[in-house]
This record gives structure tokens, sequence and C-alpha cells, in this order.
């Protein structure tokens, strides 16, 4: 998290040097979509209480791979997919292997359906931490 505000508080500095500069509006909208704090995104913290209160963090880290990828991996792989939300909701519901390498990842077959999506919602939204 605190390198969450790290980033952000350049963001801001950055987007405060771009308008300053008198940047086109192009610039400045992109200046304004870095700054954005994802943390403020609805599907931020239901999915991060969600996988707080599992054993993801077991295996998972945000930004660096542990004995399964990053959560920031796995969100660049499939950023952009459509069907991402559903498979991997049901990757954490059935576990699985083969597509990071031949660690199992551990099934959460009691995990409801609704939950499991929340917490995928969550680690898309990670593809550039």
């Amino acid at each position: 998290m605190k390198r969450m505000k790290y980033i952000y508080s350049l963001s801001v500095a950055a987007s405060l040097v771009l308008l300053a500069c008198g940047g086109n509006s192009s610039s400045t909208e992109k200046a304004a979509e870095a700054v954005a704090d994802i943390s403020q995104h609805p599907d931020y913290k239901p999915g991060l209480n969600l996988v707080s209160k599992s054993d993801c963090l077991t295996c998972h880290l945000v930004a660096e791979k542990g004995v399964g990828p990053s959560y920031a991996d796995v969100a660049r792989k499939y950023d952009g997919v459509d069907t991402a939300v559903t498979y991997l909701a049901g990757k954490i519901i059935a576990g699985g292997s083969g597509v990071w390498g031949s660690v199992p990842m551990t099934p959460h077959p009691d995990l409801a359906k609704e939950d499991a999506e929340k917490m995928a919602r969550y680690i898309l939204l990670l593809k550039n931490e």
C-alpha cells in the first residue's frame, strides 16, 4: 500500500507539471488516467477483503513471484480478455496447474462463485503494480 501511495504521489506531481507547462488536452487526459487511484475502484475493496481473508497470499504476492505468479503478472496476462473474470474465478475454485508451471494451485471448492469473481476483478486491477 505504501508503494501505491508513492506511485500515486509521483503521478499527481507529474500531472501538475504537465498542467503547468500548458500540455495539450490529450496529454492532460493521459495524466488524469495515470493519477487514477485503483483503490478507489468499486471492485478493489471487496476483492482485497476476500483475498486477505483467504490463503491466497501464502503463494501469491502483488508485485513479485512467490510460489505462484504475482497478481500483477496474472493481471497483465489476462488484460483485455473478455472472459478473464469467469476463467480466473473458475481457477480459484477448481485449482489447477500448467498455465504458470507445474506447481498446482490449491482448489477452493467452498468459495462462492460470486466471491471468486470479486477476487478475480480485484486481481485484474493490479496490472500496473
